[in-house]
């Protein structure tokens, strides 16, 4: 016995041996390089093939910094077609590493101006535009202002443009189409896509001094979703969230800020003790989303922009403490966490793109 163990222990050796001097050979190295790139180049799709509405969250926590996650962005797939709902800082990165088709977003959405919803918006020009991955340029819609923010985007882009046209030709960065078809919502017509059994709707939430702030509702072939962007409690949404499958809404948990309150202020942090004071009057308590979506009678609840974004299972489990009382289906996103919807079901199913 003493012997079979010592062969095992000297053939293991023997291997580790062999295997680290072969990873060291340059036919070797470039054949595993190889067949690494090769397996880059044909990335595995994390959307379905199947007809869905389906939701990836691409950034799930407010500006309060967690390394782990992006700031607001949600991805809704209605069929082939691909709908981005706010850019925040990191977002874009995300549907970078999901190998997300960027040839298929046909426009981008933001409820609000907050820099926490629109940093990424150069990145998701850039990665939809090269490459000659988009047909046109790329329609942006958003509320008042939102002109201001692609007009300057443009301009401060406007080197780069040039450039990679001057390097890599019309084929990879044709001119033609670069920059943003920009279409400024007006909430007397508040239908803004209504084709292919694909119907988008932008509705007015309350989150002063922003004016306006918005939501959307996503309606597809009987499936729906509608996404709150930032918000205090709000019967507007209510009324347009109204039998949705799936919404997606804010949270804010005042235990967690109260206590980040009381740190600053002994530390005699001006800006935290401030800040935390400040954002308590334009966001949701957890409670009170609760609340809301029972008054909508929405299907599933899914919880993002979640200020602040638990670190862990304990912080996550006090921040959604009285959940579960009122509330049968939700869920406390991450980035990664996906909703599919099957058309002809009432399916919901949520899973993580990290996780499959």
């Amino acid at each position: 016995m003493v012997k079979t163990f010592k062969y095992l222990v000297l053939i293991s050796i023997s291997l580790f041996i062999l295997g680290t001097l072969s990873l060291k050979n340059h036919f070797i190295q470039d054949k595993l390089l190889g067949f690494a790139i090769k397996s880059l180049a044909t990335p595995e799709s994390n959307l379905p093939e199947e007809d869905t509405l389906t939701a990836i969250v691409c950034g799930s926590r407010a500006p309060i910094v967690d390394p782990n996650r992006a700031e607001a962005c949600i991805l809704v797939q209605a069929g082939d077609k691909i709908f981005i709902f706010d850019t925040g800082d990191g977002s874009v990165q995300n549907l970078v590493n999901w190998n997300i088709p960027f040839d298929r977003v046909k426009g981008v959405f933001y409820t609000h101006l907050h820099s926490d919803h629109i940093a990424d918006i150069g990145e998701i020009h850039m990665d939809t535009w090269l490459a000659g991955a988009r047909k046109s340029k790329l329609k942006v819609y958003g509320p008042e202002g939102v002109q201001l923010l692609t007009d300057g985007t443009e301009l401060a882009y406007t080197n780069d443009y040039i450039f990679r046209n001057e390097h890599h030709g019309d084929l990879l960065a044709p001119l033609d189409v670069v920059g943003f078809d920009t279409h400024t919502v007006d909430l007397k017509n508040p239908i803004l896509i209504d084709e292919d059994n694909l119907k988008i709707t932008a509705y007015s939430v309350s989150h002063d001094p922003v004016e306006p702030a918005l939501g959307y509702r996503i309606d597809y072939k009987g499936r729906s979703m509608s996404i709150s962007g930032d918000t205090t409690y709000d019967q507007n949404l209510v009324k347009n969230s109204k039998n949705v499958d799936v919404l997606f809404h804010e949270s804010m948990s005042l235990e967690i800020l109260d206590l980040i309150n009381q740190v600053a202020k002994s530390n005699n942090d001006f800006i935290a003790d401030t800040v935390t004071i400040d954002i308590l009057d334009y966001h949701t308590p957890v409670m009170d989303v609760v609340k809301g979506a029972n008054e909508a009678n929405v299907k599933h609840l899914v919880f993002y922009h979640h200020l602040p974004a638990p670190r862990n299972k304990l912080m996550e489990d006090i921040m959604y403490r009285g959940v579960d009382d009122v509330m049968d289906e939700w869920t406390s996103s991450h980035d990664g966490t996906r909703v599919i919807l099957p058309i002809d079901s009432t399916e919901i199913l949520v899973d993580r793109i990290e996780e499959r």
